[in-house]
């Protein structure tokens, strides 16, 4: 009953305020079919925000996966001063989010931190009004997600990768492996598993809650060049009523998180000797 209720009752109801030209609670419905599907589909935001979307997860994914998982293997090794690091990669990820948007509001500001130590070390040139170009902002988002992910990822890499039985690792040293090759032929493979859950979930974590991150710091512009899907579905709902549209594009979010985690799903899977031979 608790499933049905508040899991698959907000998912039906996603798809059929889809068909709804509806305003509000306080405001009457009206059925309007596939005519919101026909908006959304015609719409340069949507399209925008579909693009950003896909580059957000096109960067995000293939930087923070790998250099996490190297960090991770660093931590397993218990170097020197492992815990401080721990401490440090983990806690961005403890920094709430409105936290975090002010203070990198702040740093790249046309003011803040980053134009300032540019001019200070005399490259005046390179300052840039980070968070007001169309050409910056996303890419300004996409680095604060990575700066956030990384060492909360590689920490949970570390946790896993820690229970790698040490004498295979020996062995392979023994037999003239360096770092890198135990990283990726010895313990990847050993890990992989994981290493798919952690992309699946940092897929979904990149797709579905970039909403707060860029209206903290750019509510979508300039223009809606930094606009992402799941920030349109807020901005759509309750910055102007269009619960239809929201809908919409919350439906679409739905499906390519679906197919990402399939695809995700099937780059990473275990592959049995059979099919390698093949």
């Amino acid at each position: 009953m608790w499933f049905a209720v508040f899991s698959v009752g907000p998912l039906v109801a996603m798809f059929v305020i889809a068909t709804l030209e509806w305003k509000g609670l306080i405001y009457e419905p009206h059925y309007t079919g596939t005519e919101n599907i026909r908006h959304v589909l015609g719409d340069d935001v949507f399209l925008d925000a579909l693009r950003n979307s896909a580059v957000q997860i096109a960067v995000v994914l293939p930087v923070m996966i790998p250099l996490a998982f190297m960090l991770g293997h660093h931590l397993s090794t218990r170097p020197r001063g492992y815990r401080v690091l721990s401490v440090l990669y983990f806690s961005p990820g403890l920094i709430s989010i409105s936290v975090t948007g002010m203070i990198f509001y702040g740093v790249l500001s046309p003011d803040g931190g980053a134009n300032g130590l540019l001019r200070a070390t005399g490259l005046d040139a390179l300052t840039h009004s980070w968070l007001a170009d169309p050409g910056t902002a996303l890419p300004a988002v996409i680095a604060i997600d990575l700066w956030r992910g990384i060492g909360w990822t590689a920490v949970l890499f570390a946790s896993r990768l820690s229970s790698v039985p040490g004498e295979v690792v020996e062995a392979a040293r023994l037999d003239g492996a360096g770092t890198f090759r135990v990283m990726w032929q010895i313990t990847f493979p050993m890990v992989k598993d994981y290493v798919r859950t952690l992309t699946m979930l940092q897929f979904l974590w990149t797709l579905f809650t970039s909403a707060a991150l860029v209206l903290l710091l750019t509510k979508g512009g300039p223009g809606s060049s930094s606009t992402t899907l799941s920030y349109l579905v807020y901005e759509k709902a309750f910055a102007q009523s269009d619960l239809g549209y929201s809908q919409v594009v919350g439906v679409v979010l739905l499906l390519l998180g679906v197919v990402g985690m399939l695809l995700i799903h099937r780059l990473l899977r275990d592959r049995d000797p059979g099919e390698q031979t093949r």
